[in-house]
This record gives C-alpha cells, sequence and structure tokens, in this order.
C-alpha cells in the first residue's frame, strides 16, 4: 500500500506487531477514502505471515479487498519518510524523529478473534481514519 512520494501529500504509517488486523485495516481505509492525496504505509515490529482472515472478511463486508496484502516489517526508514506515525494501541516502540505526528489508537486486538468481534473494531478503525482526512485537510471520497 505504499505509493509515490510526494512533497505536496501527507505520509501517514501505521504500526502494530504483526501488521496483520487494526494497521492493515487503518491503512486500506486511508487508501480507500484519500486515494492519492495521502501515501499510506502499514508496517510491524515482528509481522506475521499473513494477513488476519477475519479481518480480510469484515474488510470485505465494507467492499475493501485486502486479502492480497502482506504484513511488513517495520523499518526506520519507513518512520523518517512518515508525516504521521499512528500506533495501534499495541506498546510499541517507534523511532522517534522531530517534525513527525505520532499519535496511538487505543484499539483492541482482532487476533484470535472472529469476524463478529472485528467489526466494531473495523468500524471504530473506520471513524477515526474519517477523522484523520480531516486533520489532515483531505475531502474523503465517496
Amino acid at each position: 500500500m505504499t505509493g509515490t512520494p510526494s512533497a505536496d501529500r501527507p505520509c501517514v504509517l501505521f504500526v502494530c506487531v504483526h501488521n496483520a488486523g487494526r494497521s492493515q485495516m487503518a491503512a486500506a481505509f486511508l487508501t480507500h477514502l484519500a486515494g492519492d492525496a495521502v501515501e499510506v504505509r502499514s508496517a510491524g515490529s515482528a509481522p506475521a505471515d499473513t494477513v488476519n482472515p477475519a479481518v480480510v472478511e469484515a474488510m470485505n463486508e465494507v467492499g475493501i479487498d485486502i486479502s492480497a496484502e502482506t504484513p511488513k516489517i517495520l523499518t526506520t526508514d519507513a518512520v523518517r519518510a512518515s508525516d504521521v506515525v499512528i500506533t495501534m494501541g499495541c506498546g510499541d516502540t517507534c523511532p522517534v524523529f522531530p517534525g513527525k505526528t505520532y499519535l496511538d489508537w487505543k484499539l483492541n486486538d482482532p487476533a484470535g478473534q472472529g469476524v463478529d468481534a472485528v467489526r466494531p473494531i473495523r468500524d471504530e478503525i473506520e471513524h477515526r481514519i474519517r477523522a484523520l482526512l480531516t486533520d489532515l485537510g483531505v475531502e474523503p471520497r465517496a
């Protein structure tokens, strides 16, 4: 979910430990709603082998296909290249660089949960992404 960097659009990095649930949903919603107006990245400090199947199913329910996504390792370069770094309430530590915005979203972990438990997490993430777009001055796509 990375694009070509551009000086006129913000870059947002979502981080959680396994990069298999919350950060994948957040990145997918931001990509879906912002289009090319925001560069979107996601990563984890200990990436899983695959994205959580219940997360894939929950996102399919709202018309967003993340079945081809794969968890990625968090790198210092990814943090350095981002304007906003959002951790998913999982206690992850990120390299800190001056001039970046760091946010921590306290969200339940969908790991090991069925789709019924993932839906409210998905909906909360969408709500937060819409608020983030407002903060970034980006109009969401319909």
